[in-house]
């Protein structure tokens, strides 16, 4: 029993001291976190600006001549094309000028015949003293007045005729016309304020974009210096509707208006947008993805690799030569897609950490790895614009 005892109490000692030796681990090595390395690459600007459509032509239908509408020739929200009659008003009273017109006309043309007879017989007869000097001025000054009456008649046959003319109201432009605000029977005037109708070309179609006066300065400042390239043919420009979706057509930007609007501080912009199948109409909301320009040398960073400190100011740790964390204060002014524009901060050939480092302190020394992409199928925004070398 003794001997039974005490092979059973060596037992334990052996299994003690075995378990002692598993237990004692090797030490742990630094954290290892996954980086990117920081390089410049060219970087397109784009800013997204609230806006609104407008017609690229628009003109108002009104009357030119007095008079009652006898018909209206179109159908409201028709294409209508420059030159189309419209509306009819009654041509009675301008079809009797007309004639009036042409009558003292033809009575003009008769004098003038008359007067210039006894213009010639008067110069005959004064070139052998038959008669006084005096009547023969007469006669030629009655021949030129005869002839001047002439050339009146002629004019207000003409503006009789214009007038008649008039009473066919036509297209001014090509476009689609609106409702009419005048039905058959109205009495009509070449001086009242309303219109008939309103036309408006809507292919293409204008987009008004406000952008404040600071920012288009700074885009000009940022240009003039060399910093930023303009798009060649001109700035492209993306809508977004007011429902969310995507307009699948892309404009360009033709001009900035020189005048700042004093009560808000921004300027129009200006951009036009092909519109075949007329999904835009005048007046409404949009929100418009303008392209600025190519900043040559950008230092794009993933949002994930950006952190902020008490101040609210971003931050990011790199790997240092001494294979220690450090922070550094960025400045990032704006952001591209998924990504921030690092102006201040970094420099090409930092070791960004992006992951694996989120209760490290600075000061930390780590290993580091180049970071891998998500594997495909995985979203394209998550990658950052760094890439690992």
């Amino acid at each position: 029993m003794k001997k039974i005892t005490t092979a059973l109490t060596l037992a334990v000692i052996l299994s003690a001291c075995g378990s002692g030796s598993q237990q004692q681990q090797p030490p742990a090595g630094p954290p290892e976190v996954s980086y990117v390395t920081v390089r410049e690459e060219p970087v397109t600007l784009s800013t997204e600006l609230p806006g609104r459509t407008s017609a690229y032509e628009s003109s108002d239908v009104r009357p030119q001549v007095n008079g009652i509408i006898q018909a209206r020739l179109f159908e409201e929200g028709d294409m209508v094309r420059a030159g189309q009659a419209l509306y009819r008003i009654d041509p009675a009273p301008y079809q009797a000028q007309v004639a009036s017109a042409r009558a003292a006309l033809a009575r003009a043309r008769a004098g003038i015949a008359a007067s210039e007879a006894l213009a010639r017989r008067y110069g005959e007869l004064v070139r052998i003293n038959a008669i006084s000097r005096q009547d023969t001025e007469n006669a030629l000054a009655s021949a030129q007045q005869a002839r001047a009456d002439v050339a009146a008649q002629q004019a207000a046959l003409r503006a009789a005729e214009i007038d008649l003319g008039r009473t066919t109201i036509r297209a001014p432009i090509s476009g689609r016309i609106g409702r009419s605000a005048f039905t058959t029977g109205a009495l009509v005037s070449a001086s009242q304020a309303a219109a008939l109708a309103t036309i408006q070309r809507l292919d293409p179609i204008f987009v008004d974009i406000q952008q404040s006066s600071s920012d288009v300065l700074s885009l000009r400042q940022q240009m003039m210096g060399g910093e930023l390239t303009r798009a060649s043919g001109g700035a492209r420009v993306r809508l977004k509707l007011e429902n969310g979706s995507s307009y699948p057509q892309e404009g360009t930007l033709k001009f900035t208006d020189v005048t700042v609007d004093p009560t808000t501080g921004s300027q129009v912009i200006r951009a036009v947008f092909p519109n075949p199948g007329g999904l835009l109409l005048p007046g409404m909301f949009a929100r418009a993805e303008m392209v600025e320009g190519t900043k040559s040398r950008g230092i794009l960073v993933s949002q994930r690799a950006v952190s902020r400190d008490e101040k609210g100011g971003p931050t990011a740790l790199v790997i240092g030569a001494d294979g220690k964390l450090e922070q550094r204060s960025l400045t990032a002014p704006r952001t591209v897609g998924r990504d921030w524009l690092v102006t201040a901060g970094l420099k090409p050939g930092d070791k960004l950490v992006v992951e694996g480092a989120q209760n490290l302190q600075p000061g930390t020394p780590v290993k580091g790895k180049p970071y891998q992409a998500p594997q495909e199928g995985a979203p394209a925004q998550q990658q950052p614009a760094a890439q690992a070398k």
